[in-house]
């Protein structure tokens, strides 16, 4: 199962408000059914609260879920969950996009609270 506590937070720096998003090109997982490998890329918005994810933790956090035995709506799910959990956003959005496989590319959207709708299609 991924380490959430890998997961670290900071303060928020500061009180204006803030789009936060943070984007990882080499997200890998395993699928549960067949243990091939699958590749994507995982975005993350968040409008911070009073804390916002350290990036070495959330790379850290990611590369847990690498041997993981997990479908593409299970990872966006956890990640939601878990960043929504640690750091208590005012509202995140979690997106995942899947590199082909039999020709078909998978795109997932998992959010949190109430995503302006600027970015509610993400």
């Amino acid at each position: 199962m991924p380490d959430t506590s890998l997961l670290e937070t900071f303060p928020t720096p500061t009180d204006s408000p803030l789009l936060i998003e943070h984007v990882n090109e080499e997200f890998t997982s395993v699928c549960p059914v067949t243990g091939h490998p699958d590749f994507g890329t995982v975005t993350v918005r968040f409008e911070p609260g009073a804390s916002c994810v350290e990036l070495k933790s959330l790379k850290l956090y990611f590369q847990s879920f690498r041997n993981e035995g997990i479908y593409y709506e299970a990872v966006t799910d956890r990640i939601r969950d878990d960043l929504a959990g640690c750091m208590e956003p005012r509202w995140i959005q979690v997106v995942t996009n899947w590199r082909g496989r039999g020709g078909i590319r998978s795109r997932i959207v998992a959010t949190h609270g109430e995503v302006p709708s600027a970015w509610s299609r993400g």
